[in-house]
């Protein structure tokens, strides 16, 4: 279920805005003066066919790939998102269809992998890292306690656990998640909405890029659907039909009659 909209005020900030963005692979234009933005507290699927542009929109944010022209706005201050780091250290983080995860490695090392928590001795805080671990890990499941094994060894729903973990442990406030529920059962699928929901309630805006339209209307609050680089458009999810989602992302064609959302989610004024 999507969160009640009534519940957020008219005085919510935009935890970020991207304005006018652009970017081009040789001729080819793959993202074309698109503008988004996303409120805390909600979820914005982000769909499209491969080569829509929704995947290099989101990786510009993450600052995976150079920005060519358009502003990225952080809580209303306009901000420069040139690499990984950038964007992290503005609280954006990013959870790949992959999980990025370091197979070999137990869940408490692949949690600070590359931000590992030090004593003042300059050597690994092993006890320090191996209890917010377990305490950023039971957050969000308070059944994973297999966490010093590795995690080739862990059910999908549980690596999920793993890479959301990692970013709300450093502060994320904005997260990417690229096909979460991909190749998981329904079990797991089910967790993942749960982690979802659990999130939003705490304040965290979500960027959801996912080609299953059950997750879409089952998580969002609003649709942005691209085609050829461009938006379609953006709607609250409850104001659109699964076929209306289906005839933006195949044909670019804008649900008759429908009021688009672009800045005005679930109804805010």
């Amino acid at each position: 279920m999507t969160s009640n909209p009534s519940q957020s005020t008219a005085n919510d900030t935009c935890l970020v805005e991207l304005r006018h963005i652009n970017k081009a692979f040789g001729g080819v234009q793959a993202v074309d003066d698109v503008s988004l933005n996303l409120y805390p507290g909600e979820v914005v699927a982000v769909l499209g066919h491969n080569g829509a542009g929704k995947s290099t929109l989101m990786k510009m944010l993450a600052g995976a790939y150079p920005i060519d022209s358009g502003d990225v706005v952080i809580s209303g201050e306009k901000v420069s998102v040139r690499t990984p780091s950038d964007a992290q250290a503005l609280g954006i983080e990013s959870i790949y269809q992959t999980l990025a995860l370091a197979d070999n490695l137990d869940s408490v090392a692949n949690l600070f992998l590359g931000r590992e928590l030090l004593t003042s001795w300059r050597t690994l805080d092993d006890h320090r890292m191996d209890a917010e671990a377990r305490k950023v890990f039971h957050r969000l499941n308070k059944n994973f306690t297999n966490v010093r094994i590795p995690v080739r060894r862990l059910s999908g729903g549980q690596r999920q656990v793993v890479a959301i973990s990692r970013a709300i442990y450093f502060n994320a406030r904005i997260l990417i998640m690229d096909e979460p529920t991909a190749a998981l059962g329904p079990e797991e699928t089910a967790m993942v909405g749960n982690l979802i929901q659990q999130l939003k309630a705490e304040g965290v805006g979500i960027f959801l890029i996912s080609h299953d339209m059950h997750d879409v209307f089952a998580l969002s609050d609003r649709v942005a659907v691209m085609k050829n680089g461009r938006m379609v458009g953006t709607y609250n999810t409850r104001d659109v039909t699964e076929d209306e989602v289906l005839g933006m992302i195949i044909s670019g064609k804008k649900p008759d009659g429908k009021e688009q959302a672009p800045r005005n989610p679930g109804g805010r004024s």
